[in-house]
């Protein structure tokens, strides 16, 4: 894991095609050892560095520059050595034949069989053994967009091609969005860095994106929080040449089965394929030359993680990173305090006590909540509707306090098994012709009921905790392009509704409909599949990872919140091999009708403030089935029979307390109408009504919003007057 950053000449410069001069550099900062190579470039090696200085907690244990000749190209880099920590996994990378350069982020899996394939087979010439130097050998033996079939993992790059006939800049970002990558075009040279914060140096001003930010457009398509910022998107990749400037490319995208098709696999062979997928992916990110933890909760995924951790340990005597396979695994949790209904600390400590290994707790009270809220927002670079990113931000302190740079976490299994609570009503719009002897499949009018009642009790579960009742129009054209408009609204339901937004805004654009935003942020070959080729659970699960897990949880509860303590986290469940192979099963194995063995409550059990308003419309499916039987072996009865909890923050604080104050000192009127595009008198309510005995919930969110966006102008107008002010 690392920091990444670039500054191209677009074509009218020109795309260098003659060797940097080499030159010993010194260090960048104290604290950081600068590796390989540059021609003295003036400026821009200057803003290069500094671009990097922003970054470092991405990367504190190194930083390099290469700068091309003419300064044409500019690839900065600053490293967190997790792989081969010695002086041959610095970067900038070379090819072998010093053709090629890059600056790589992320890991990739499997690199024993690769490394030998490309030595092996193409004679291809290693420097050392880190997994980032295989970027480079495959796209030289490959070539774009070949190369990346054979690239697993999390990954953003970029890289330049100086070859005669092939000279490009490529920058890519792997097929999940677990890594991020943003762009930018200012005074004539592309920009690109692993955040938005590291372009200050390099002359690029923060303005506000204020119909992105009011559209959704930042969470639902390749828009951020600001103007002419973007990100590449999951599974696609930028080409920049001469001839043609910037291309956007896709190279994956997720698929799903025909709904029509009968399935005719044994059940327990694709219980089996499923558990043979998700061990092998959790077995290869096992592989690091430094110590490996895990995020445990008190659900199902983090706690299957680690109970086939703990299994590959004792039965394959894998290693658990470096340490030996003999030595407990780290467990790391979050323990909020215990009247507040949200604390799942409880739960990890008994799985970790049945798996025999260590769980450690950071505690957050309402004052830590209060004290890291703006460290977390600079770190994420957007809103959030909940504080549990500001949790997330806490615990990832954790790690590296204990010696530990790598993590496994639970992400992305909700995503492809269908785990979250407003999936149901989607997946039983249509019967699952997949298996047409189901009893949902067979008998419509009983699932027609269940519909209703289910989304009724999504409804009231969204209006208990404080979600956006979406109010927009029903008769939008574009709404026409996909049988999810449901799915929509529960997208939207964390996105701020209109009232917020200043009445010019408001008036601006009084016709905007946001669910059009997020289907036509799909391209039109994806609707097709939408409206006649996959069932309807599988659109929502594609709406969804397109839009919420890449730009909001894989951000603010993913790389953002883990880098700035500079820990690296990787997602076993995002491994495409099973993703591919999870999106193929039928929805009914996804999501199970069993009135008679439903993971309801026991008496006196917790539910939750997520369940306390659900009924049987909720209660008789059985979410994530496949993968509860999959992992069965390594978790316990109790999580086994456990319903999902989505990881959330308390949003019920007494007046006047930490966070009551960190508000009202934040938003003052001068600092929320300073923004340009809130309203006051909203933001005043919000104030009034989000504490106490009685508080609102949605009053709290409102505050969550507006308070990241004068925390991100605040310190964002900072950054720019240090960069000023060393100009």
């Amino acid at each position: 894991m690392c920091g990444i950053t670039a500054s191209i000449a677009l074509p009218r410069g020109r795309l260098d095609s003659q060797p940097a001069v080499a030159k010993q550099t010194p260090p960048a900062n104290n604290s950081a050892q600068t590796n390989g190579s540059t021609f003295s470039a003036g400026p821009i090696e200057k803003q290069l560095r500094s671009s990097i200085d922003i970054l470092n907690h991405r990367g504190p244990d190194e930083a390099g520059v290469w700068i091309s000749q003419d300064s044409s190209i500019a690839l900065g880099h600053c490293r967190l050595s997790i792989n081969d920590l010695s002086p041959s996994g610095s970067q900038p990378l070379v090819s072998d034949d010093g053709s090629i350069h890059a600056v790589v982020n992320g890991e990739i899996y499997d690199q024993d069989r690769l490394w030998e394939e490309c030595r092996e087979q193409h004679g291809y010439q290693f420097r050392g053994e880190s997994d980032s130097e295989l970027v480079v050998a495959l796209y030289k033996i490959h070539g774009a967009p070949h190369f990346f079939k054979y690239l697993r993992g999390e990954f953003a790059f970029v890289l330049y091609d100086r070859r005669e006939g092939k000279r490009r800049v490529i920058a890519a970002r792997d097929r999940f969005g677990i890594k991020p990558l943003v762009w930018v075009v200012s005074n004539d040279r592309l920009l690109i860095a692993s955040e938005a914060k590291a372009f200050l140096p390099l002359g690029w001003k923060a303005e506000w994106d204020v119909d992105a930010i009011v559209s959704g457009g930042w969470m639902l398509d390749d828009r951020t929080l600001f103007k002419g910022v973007h990100k590449v998107l999951p599974g696609h990749w930028l080409q920049v040449t001469e001839e043609k400037g910037i291309e956007d490319q896709v190279y994956w995208d997720a698929e799903y089965e025909d709904k029509t098709k009968v399935e005719t696999r044994p059940l327990e062979e694709m219980v089996e394929g499923v558990r043979e997928r998700l061990v092998d992916s959790i077995r290869l990110r096992l592989r690091a030359d430094v110590p490996v933890g895990i995020y445990l909760s008190g659900g199902i995924d983090s706690s299957a993680v680690a109970g086939i951790v703990t299994h590959l340990a004792k039965t394959e005597h894998v290693k658990i990173g470096d340490r030996a396979p003999t030595t407990p695994v780290t467990c790391f949790s979050v323990r909020f305090p215990e009247e507040s209904g949200y604390d799942e600390s409880s739960i990890a400590e008994r799985t970790a006590k049945w798996l025999g290994v260590e769980t450690i707790k950071v505690d957050v009270n309402e004052a830590r909540l209060a004290s890291d809220f703006s460290d977390t927002v600079w770190h994420c670079e957007h809103h959030h509707f909940d504080l549990n990113t500001v949790a997330k931000f806490a615990l990832s302190t954790l790690p590296r306090d204990h010696g530990v740079k790598v993590v496994l976490t639970g992400e992305g299994a909700d995503e492809h098994f269908a785990g979250y609570p407003y999936f149901p009503a989607e997946f039983l719009c249509e019967p699952d012709l997949a298996l047409p002897d189901t009893t949902l499949s067979s008998d419509n009018e009983l699932r027609e009921a269940m519909r209703q009642t289910t989304d009724a009790e999504m409804r009231a579960i969204w209006r208990n905790i404080g979600a956006n009742q979406y109010d927009g129009r029903l008769d939008h054209p574009s709404l026409s392009d996909a049988n999810a408009r449901g799915m929509a609204e529960s997208i939207l339901a964390w996105h701020p509704t209109q009232g917020l937004f200043a009445p010019w805004v408001q008036s601006k654009l009084q016709d905007l409909d946001c669910r059009a935003t997020l289907i036509t942020s799909h391209p039109a070959s994806v609707r097709a599949k939408m409206r006649g080729r996959w069932h309807p659970l599988h659109t929502a699960l594609y709406m969804w990872n397109k839009s919420c897990l890449a730009n909001v949880l894989l951000s603010c509860l993913g790389d953002r919140t883990e880098m700035a303590h500079s820990v690296e986290a990787r997602t076993p469940f995002l491994d495409h091999h099973l993703a591919e192979y999870v999106n193929r099963l039928p929805p009914s194995l996804k999501l199970s009708y069993n009135p008679a063995e439903t993971a309801t409550p026991k008496q006196g059990e917790k539910q939750g403030p997520l369940w306390k308003t659900a009924g049987s419309g909720l209660h008789s499916l059985t979410e994530k089935w496949i993968l509860r039987e999959a992992v069965r072996p390594f978790i316990t009865d109790e999580l086994y029979r456990r319903r999902k909890h989505p990881f959330l923050a308390p949003t019920k604080w007494p007046k006047g307390g930490p966070l009551h104050r960190m508000f009202e000192t934040l938003l003052t009127r001068q600092a929320v109408e300073g923004l340009g595009f809130v309203n006051w008198a909203a933001v005043e309510h919000a104030l009034q009504k989000g504490f106490g005995d009685h508080a609102d919930p949605k009053a709290f969110r409102t505050l969550s919003y507006v308070a990241a966006w004068v925390t991100l102008g605040e310190k964002f107008a900072v950054g720019q007057s240090k960069v000023n002010g060393s100009a």
